[in-house]
């Protein structure tokens, strides 16, 4: 299933939409303007929380929890690495590799493609196409993909 991330241009709470590839948006994510570490809740299509990511901040290198309800799925974890960024997803079992300053990637279980991730260029604000493989999680999939976003953002800045 293929999914569009926009972020709006000029956000002031890190709000992103993700579209299908009809154009409908199927989630959004807010993100908590003033709290300790980054915090962003994905919403359904009926403002349902579907999940809610939160960066540990007291951490050598940026590390993020999913949760899902009172339940923590996984635990992203940027490795140390000198030249190429990669990270791990614990709990999934996920591995995350491939071009992350260019923002082409690949979310892969076992040697099976869980998601690629590619940017588009040339639009107002950062999109990426998202393509999710159906065996998978799809909420579980865009969260890796929003918390690498966010450690690429923190790198940049």
């Amino acid at each position: 299933m293929t999914f569009y991330v926009k972020q709006k241009f000029f956000s002031w709470n890190d709000r992103s939409s993700v579209y299908d590839s009809n154009g409908n948006e199927v989630f959004y994510v807010g993100g908590e303007g003033f709290s300790f570490g980054k915090k962003l809740h994905i919403y359904d299509a009926l403002n349902n929380e579907v999940a809610f990511i939160k960066q540990k901040i007291f951490s050598f290198l940026p590390k993020y929890h999913v949760y899902c309800g009172e339940n923590q799925i996984a635990e992203i974890t940027r490795e140390f690495t000198f030249f190429k960024p990669k990270y791990t997803v614990d709990g999934l079992d996920w591995l995350v590799k491939g071009d992350f300053f260019d923002h082409e990637y690949e979310i892969t279980s076992g040697g099976v493609t869980v998601a690629t991730v590619s940017k588009e260029w040339f639009t107002l604000g950062d999109a990426y196409e998202i393509n999710i493989n159906d065996s998978f999680d799809t909420v579980s999939a865009l969260a890796v993909v929003l918390i690498i976003d966010a450690c690429i953002d923190e790198q940049n800045n």
